[in-house]
């Protein structure tokens, strides 16, 4: 386990970081690379006043020669989003709302989430890509021309893919290559899935739209019949594909070292160590939601069904908003027992092993407090198709379908409730501190974080109001807390 709950503070504060620093473009390259004069034409056609300009860290070199050049060419004011919320591949909605931004400019890697506040343009980094080489690759990891197989690429590698369909195409004619979409009406930088857009009902392919992505696949066929194709570095994206696509081969392309290769992660073991997550969820009596996303749509609606669900399997919540996770400020709340991430797909599977306690997704979560979902070959990682509508939503049992179940936990070997007691009013709030009562039981241990904080040592900072003797203020200690000026003297 990592060793931020105690740190040197001298350390930290000396601490040298090495940051590899990107050199600035060109000026006579940075209208074609940051597509200024596509980004002013949508600026103009909406008359918009105030533009969000949102970079990764990794472009914000060039942030300020870009702002100059977009403000040069059209009259609206630019704000620069140095510093996401949250993950930086999805939209910072909150960010340019305190600038009162009409619309979002958004640079690099994308998780294509779909927002529904304000306007979006996506543009993507053109990073460079040896597309004979990605073709040699492909043919050398297929060998059988007649496979069917997918093609998948990161959003930066999108310029590239017309030119390695052109070569690959005609030698694989079950080969199926992914388009960029995004949902709702809101992104007007690459293809957005309306009604104009959507494939017509007698259309005999299969058409899917998942992760900002879209294909069609043959008529009869399913997506366990095909093999995927990844253009990109291994990262959140190829993981989350293959987490949820997991019955499907993976083979992948880094232009970067320019190597292919036959992904070779056991994904079985990956899911074996998220189910391990779902019986220490199962065990919890206290769970915190932790708001990962302000700009994701329905991100409310899943906070709420997750509070009904936790709250109906007997389990108190409390709701976090933090901004970007680390191992201190989680560390801060021992009187949680596991946490419930609500993020975009890319971010939602968080490696929680250098955290006190796991992190899992709401999906997880749901398959330990909802006993009609059960754990099989499908995992899901967008929040979004959990709600009602949603392609994997599954409605929570109903606690008169039968008597009050238990079974054992795996972990500690305890008998444990899976049902909300049946003494509970039906209209009690789950942030309520009632004791728990039902037909076998007299009183329940209502184990909540009050009752935790009330029985430790200790509490924090505690006001003492009429303890604290009123004292004449006195000059305190100047200098910063590393070396104060006085410290040291007699």
């Amino acid at each position: 386990m990592a060793d931020a709950f105690s740190s040197s503070s001298e350390t930290v504060i000396q601490r040298v970081v090495d940051v590899s620093l990107k050199e600035n473009t060109p000026a006579e390259k940075l209208t074609e690379l940051y597509q200024i004069t596509r980004t002013c034409a949508f600026i103009s056609e909406h008359h918009f006043g105030k533009v969000a300009l949102q970079f990764p860290d990794e472009l914000l070199v060039d942030s300020a020669a870009v702002a100059a050049e977009i403000e040069r060419n059209s009259r609206a004011k630019t704000f620069i989003l140095g510093d996401t919320s949250y993950g930086s591949c999805c939209v910072d909605e909150v960010a340019a709302e305190h600038v009162g931004a009409d619309c979002i400019v958004h640079y690099g890697n994308a998780c294509l989430s779909p927002s529904k506040r304000l306007p979006v343009m996506y543009v993507f980094e053109r990073r460079t890509m040896d597309v004979e080489k990605c073709a040699a690759s492909f043919r050398d990891l297929y060998a059988d021309t007649q496979m069917h197989i997918l093609l998948l690429y990161d959003v930066n590698y999108d310029h590239a893919i017309g030119d390695l369909q052109t070569l690959l195409s005609p030698e694989y004619p079950n080969l199926v290559v992914t388009e960029l979409v995004v949902e709702g009406e809101n992104c007007y930088s690459h293809g957005r899935i309306d009604k104009e857009t959507r494939p017509s009902e007698d259309d005999n392919s299969q058409t899917i739209c998942q992760f900002g992505r879209r294909f069609s696949l043959k008529s009869g066929s399913s997506l366990t019949d095909y093999r995927m194709f990844y253009v990109g570095q291994e990262g959140a994206t190829l993981r989350n594909f293959m987490m949820t696509w997991n019955c499907c081969s993976f083979c992948s392309f880094d232009p970067v070292s320019m190597t292919g290769r036959l992904e070779s992660v056991n994904v079985n073991r990956a899911l074996m160590k998220r189910y391990y997550a779902i019986e220490r969820a199962k065990d919890a009596n206290v769970v915190g939601i932790l708001v990962g996303t302000l700009g994701v749509a329905d991100y409310l609606a899943i906070i709420q069904q997750l509070k009904e669900t936790l709250r109906r399997a007997g389990k108190k919540s409390y709701m976090f908003a933090m901004g970007k996770l680390n191992v201190p400020k989680l560390a801060n709340f021992l009187e949680i027992d596991i946490f419930v991430l609500i993020a975009c797909p890319e971010n939602s599977l968080l490696d929680s092993s250098e955290f006190y306690k796991p992190v899992v997704t709401p999906f997880e979560m749901e398959v330990a407090c909802n006993r009609k979902r059960e754990w099989s070959e499908e995992y899901v990682t967008d929040f979004r198709h959990l709600l009602p509508g949603g392609q994997s939503h599954v409605p929570m049992a109903d606690q008169q379908e039968g008597d009050d179940e238990t079974d054992v936990s795996l972990i500690t070997g305890a008998l444990r409730s899976r049902n909300l007691p049946s003494g509970e009013p039906a209209d009690s709030s789950f942030g309520s501190s009632v004791v728990l009562r039902n037909q076998t039981t007299t009183v329940a241990d209502a184990n909540s974080a009050a009752s935790f904080l009330a029985g430790r040592s200790w509490r924090g900072l505690e006001q003492k109001l009429g303890e604290t003797p009123v004292v004449k203020a006195v000059q305190g200690r100047r200098g910063i807390a590393i070396a104060y000026e006085d410290e040291g003297a007699p």
